[in-house]
Order: C-alpha cells, then sequence, then structure tokens
C-alpha cells in the first residue's frame, strides 16, 4: 500500500517533515529548509563510493567511525544532509544521527546530484565547519578535494585516472581515483 505525503506550504521544511516522508528507495534530504529528493545511484556509483569505503576504513584511526549513506548529518532543524560517505569521531554520534559537522563529507557524483554536490552541500558543509569535503566522479575517474582553512574551503588536491592523493585530514590515506572503482 503507498502513502501519500502531503508537504506543508508557505514555510520552510524540518526535520519533523522529513520524517513523514516515505521509505520508497529514495534519499530526502533538506538544505535551508528546502527538500532535495534523488533517486537510487547508479552501479557505477555504489561500486565507487565501495571503494572509497574500503580505502578510508583500513586507514581510520580507532577514535573515528566511517560511515556510507543513509546517516543523518543534522546541522540545523531545516538541514539533515546525506553524505555518499563521512568520517567522523565516534563521541560525536548521537543515538540517531551525527548531529554535527562530520571531519570529511565525501560525495560521489551523480547527473543528478552533480550540482547540488559541487554547490549547495559544498557550501553547506564548508559553512558548518566540515574540515574535509570531497568530490569523487566516477565517470572520470577523479577526485577533488577541498580543506577548511580559516572558515573557508581551499582546494588542496585535483587528481584524476592512477594520480594519488595523499590527504593527512581527517588522517592520512593514500586515494588513487582509478582504483576505486575496483
Amino acid at each position: 500500500m503507498s502513502r501519500v505525503t502531503t508537504l506543508p506550504r508557505g514555510r520552510a521544511l524540518t526535520r519533523h517533515d522529513l520524517d513523514a516522508m516515505p521509505d520508497d528507495g529514495h534519499r530526502y534530504e533538506l538544505i535551508d529548509g528546502a527538500l532535495i529528493v534523488t533517486p537510487a545511484p547508479s552501479w557505477r556509483h555504489q561500486a565507487v563510493s565501495a571503494g572509497l569505503f574500503l580505502v578510508l576504513t583500513r586507514a581510520c584511526p580507532t577514535d573515528l567511525r566511517v560511515l556510507y549513506a543513509p546517516v543523518d548529518v543534522a546541522l540545523a532543524d531545516d538541514t539533515v544532509m546525506q553524505p555518499d560517505l563521512l568520517v567522523a569521531r565516534r563521541t560525536d554520534f548521537g543515538e540517531r544521527d551525527l548531529p554535527t559537522a562530520p571531519l570529511l563529507a565525501a560525495e560521489v557524483l551523480s547527473p543528478s546530484t552533480r550540482r547540488i554536490d559541487l554547490t549547495l552541500k559544498r557550501s553547506r558543509f564548508e559553512e558548518a565547519g566540515c574540515r574535509s569535503y570531497w568530490v569523487v566522479d566516477p565517470e572520470e575517474p577523479s577526485l577533488t578535494a577541498w580543506q577548511l582553512v580559516h572558515g573557508t574551503y581551499v582546494r588542496v588536491a585535483d587528481v584524476s585516472g592512477d594520480e594519488e592523493f595523499a590527504a593527512t585530514e581527517p588522517y592520512e590515506v593514500l586515494v588513487v581515483p582509478s582504483m576505486l572503482l575496483g
């Protein structure tokens, strides 16, 4: 039986409204009260996401945790995002979600999310104080990384194919875009 969800009109959406969304295979996020709905990702997206998860997990210190979507990052009542991957301190997680900015938010680009990942989400994570933001393009393959410096993201890597990115934040890890597809 399908459930019909009616959205309120004339006001920004909140976490409460997000909780009423159906469990239908779509990803529902809020950015400054605006609802962002994206379809299930492609196999290539998922393969790159899994590859990055493995690379990050193998190098992860014990006081941190690597998780993949869907995990809510609740930055405000009107901003709840689900990066494809995140790294955060184990002690920062609540029972339900991550109620603060992660140390790293990583997005794997899809045609339906490219503009949102490169603009809205990047800007919102920067404003929230997320120390590192990475974007992986599975089609090239490539990785672009930004690091927070005095409250502003500075590009620290733009690698593709067999080029290596030797990250130092949130911890030391070597990422080779061509190896992420598996």
